[in-house]
């Protein structure tokens, strides 16, 4: 009962590089980035999403075309950054996104590694654990499973 899902490992000097990558992005990106307050304020924005890019960078291509009948106030050359901040920012986004759902994917295969490993350690510390001065430890390892009811037993395995 072996599983080895992630096998390959950083050392030290590996996730001190990782550190110093992430250190790097909060620096560079710090001074731009915004934080929302909460989740009122998310929900207020107007957001342009998949549907509305369309729109958006339609609207500005004719705003931009007929800025003589637009108002002073409004300021294209701020719209322009935005848009092409938005458009590098999201491709970076995309990698981070993809990234983040490996790194997220391989913390569950470690911690399922770690839990086969010890379901299996501890099936064996019950049974040749007795009469080793294992009792107290192997009821304490079993409060684990307290209150989860009797557990399915797969077809053709032998019960306890």
């Amino acid at each position: 009962m072996s599983q080895n899902l992630a096998s390959k490992h950083f050392d030290d000097a590996q996730w001190s590089g990782v550190d110093q990558a992430i250190a790097a992005l909060e620096q560079s990106w710090g001074p731009v980035l915004v934080a929302l307050n909460g989740t009122a304020q998310r929900r207020s924005l107007i957001k342009m999403g998949d549907g509305s890019e369309a729109f958006c960078r339609k609207a500005f291509d004719v705003m931009r075309e007929n800025a003589d009948l637009l108002p002073r106030n409004l300021d294209l050359a701020e719209m322009g950054r935005d848009l092409a901040s938005h458009d590098a920012l999201n491709a970076r986004l995309q990698r981070l996104t993809r990234l983040l759902e490996k790194v997220r994917d391989t913390d569950m295969a470690l911690g399922s590694d770690v839990m086969v490993a010890a379901l299996g350690g501890y099936a064996i510390l019950k049974v040749a654990g007795k009469g080793e001065g294992l009792d107290a430890v192997n009821r304490d390892l079993g409060k684990r499973f307290e209150g989860n009811g009797p557990r399915a037993v797969e077809p053709g395995s032998v019960s306890e």
